[in-house]
């Protein structure tokens, strides 16, 4: 298959396990579980084959490791990102002194008010690497990188969270964390 083709599962994955799993008739339980027959079977029914092989091939190459298989491989979740409401069941973690977080320029003027919000997803995303965040960033616009001084938000009582491909999560980034770059 091509790489086009595994490109265009894998979004299609991302919207059913993130945001409508309806969208195929498929259920998740409510860590955001789906089982992988079903998933495969409510694809291929309404008109987005994919087997078995191809989905073992998107979830292990996918470079943001986006999903993840249970231990049997018998069902499969997104790691993070959802706008459904399920319960990842991620315990607490101390994060390190500073994350980042990717944006784009025309978003900067609004972060500046209102600090960095979830919107319709659980959490805010945070990044150990300016490199990831720049590349999210991208995906928006002309990249901007924002520090989050996320070790004295810990501190100060926000809770912070890491998903299993290693993305930090939290709910609300206040303005007074972010440091904004020099224009």
């Amino acid at each position: 298959m091509q790489i086009d083709s595994l490109t265009k599962l894998s979004k299609f994955i991302a919207l059913v396990l993130r945001h409508k799993p309806e969208e195929i008739g498929l259920t998740l339980d409510g860590a955001g579980w789906a089982n992988v027959v079903d998933l495969l079977s409510a694809m291929n029914e309404h008109g987005t084959p994919i087997s078995a092989e191809q989905l073992r091939a998107i979830v292990g190459t996918d470079e943001k490791q986006r999903y993840q298989f249970s231990a049997d491989f018998g069902r499969i979740r997104a790691s993070q990102g959802h706008s459904i409401e399920i319960d990842l069941g991620y315990q607490p973690l101390e994060p390190p002194e500073l994350l980042y977080h990717g944006t784009a320029s025309r978003f900067v003027s609004s972060i500046k008010k209102t600090g960095l919000r979830k919107g319709k997803r659980h959490h805010v995303h945070l990044s150990i690497s300016q490199g990831v965040a720049t590349g999210v960033g991208k995906r928006y616009g002309r990249p901007v990188i924002l520090t989050v001084a996320a070790a004295q938000m810990c501190r100060d009582g926000h809770a912070f969270y890491r998903s299993e491909n290693n993305v930090w999560l939290t709910d609300h980034v206040p303005v007074q964390y972010i440091s904004f770059p020099l224009d």
